[in-house]
């Protein structure tokens, strides 16, 4: 944990645009931008590069500065995951050199790296994600050596504790995890909040998880899966070429689930898993239906929900992020025009980022006021507006997308 690093600057660049209500900010980064997130309260947001680094970037009000440099990555850093706030200020990160580091700001401006698991894959880790509050401080990371790894904290101990998932062998390029509470067993307690992930592999498909509380054992479900295998379950819409992300929607309703996914084939899909016996509570093995958003000429790289899951963001292969939105008369999604997603930011906040291939990146904006002293169990209201952020703009020229090999290459460039 001695390796931690953190450089603090007092540089400040925006560049406003009254037009489109949003701004520009300078990252800092010396290399193409992969990954942006905004933290709980939308005050911190954190970028990773191909120059190795995480910048943190404070954002306050109108303000925004690069207050930090994390380093530790001795590769392509290729996405970032904040921990809920009751644990702290910490987050994680992974990349091509297949570590994962869990960071921690322990002053203002004063960054440690918590935990260090390098080399924890064989391979470049594609994806990392917090778990929500109701299972702890635990993470999950998705690689292209075909194994997810859990990490997770131990209270009693302060050590960090890992599992591996074997999912799919060709990689595994993300995770996603289920809302606590997505599954609601009015007859018992025990299942209300059973650690579920969901993976996104180089076979097309996507494979969902389950932790026994009692043993911290993880299963595969054996549940109807949203791959090629499973035709019948997924009504004639499935990926057709690796699943790049995959993102679960937040639960508002118990038992009503939804998963977004988007392939190398242009596709973006919601799966809708509904009850298939009326009389039961729980729908944890009923199966997931698709339904396809958009059909894009290019591949899409990232998929990210709103806080209530009523918006999808959709990051493509064309340079462009867009907001899709269920359509109320025969459920078809419908792209939102700039007024629509201008008026659903300001009630719907979104808090993480959309990464388009040329380093550019769609932002909430505006934070919601200083947090609380205390530590909180559900998110504080946000109100936001558009955001884009660039690295060097003379590193923004979008890298072809990876080969089609045996052993998969890392995540394209975003």
């Amino acid at each position: 944990s001695t390796m931690a690093t953190a450089t603090a600057a007092t540089t400040t660049t925006t560049t406003a645009d009254p037009q489109e209500g949003s701004v520009l900010i300078d990252t800092q980064h010396e290399d193409l931008v992969h990954d942006v997130q905004c933290d709980w309260y939308g005050q911190k947001m954190a970028t990773c590069s191909s120059d190795r680094t995480i910048k943190i970037c404070s954002l306050n009000g109108g303000s925004y500065e690069v207050s930090a440099t994390l380093q530790g990555h001795s590769g392509p850093v290729w996405q970032v995951s904040w921990a809920h706030p009751q644990f702290g200020v910490v987050l994680a990160s992974c990349g091509f050199d297949g570590s994962v580091l869990i960071h921690g700001e322990v002053r203002p401006r004063e960054w440690t790296i918590l935990h260090a698991a390098h080399q924890l894959h064989s391979s470049s880790v594609n994806g990392v994600c917090f778990a929500p509050p109701e299972f702890g401080l635990q993470c999950a990371a998705a690689s292209s050596d075909g194994r997810v790894s859990v990490l997770r904290h131990e209270p009693e101990t302060q050590v960090w504790s890992v599992e591996y998932l074997e999912d799919c062998p060709m990689g595994v390029n993300a995770v996603s995890w289920a809302p606590a509470g997505a599954y609601y067993d009015a007859s018992s307690s025990a299942n209300q909040e059973t650690p579920r992930l969901v993976t996104a592999g180089c076979d097309n498909g996507l494979r969902f998880w389950q932790c026994n509380t009692s043993t911290g054992e993880w299963t595969q479900q054996n549940v109807p899966q949203c791959d090629t295998a499973t035709t019948s379950a997924i009504q004639h819409h499935h990926h057709k070429d690796w699943v790049r992300d995959v993102a679960w929607a937040p639960s508002l309703v118990p038992n009503h689930n939804r998963i977004a996914s988007c392939s190398e084939d242009g596709q973006v899909l919601i799966w809708t898993q509904a009850k298939d016996d009326p009389t039961s509570s729980s729908s944890s093995s009923s199966s997931w239906t698709a339904t396809l958003v958009h059909q894009f000429d290019e591949p899409v790289w990232r998929v990210s929900w709103s806080a209530t899951g009523h918006v999808l963001a959709v990051s493509s292969g064309d340079a462009t992020v867009t907001l899709w939105k269920e359509g109320l008369v025969d459920g078809t999604w419908i792209r939102m025009d700039e007024d629509q997603a201008a008026a659903a930011a300001a009630v719907d906040a979104t808090s993480s980022g959309e990464t388009k291939e040329d380093g550019t990146t769609m932002l909430p904006l505006s934070p919601p006021g200083p947090p609380p002293t205390a530590a909180v169990s559900e998110p504080m209201p946000t109100t936001t507006t558009a955001t884009t952020v660039t690295g060097d703009v003379s590193s923004t020229a979008p890298a072809p997308p990876p080969p089609k090999l045996a052993a998969p290459p890392p995540p394209p460039v975003m």
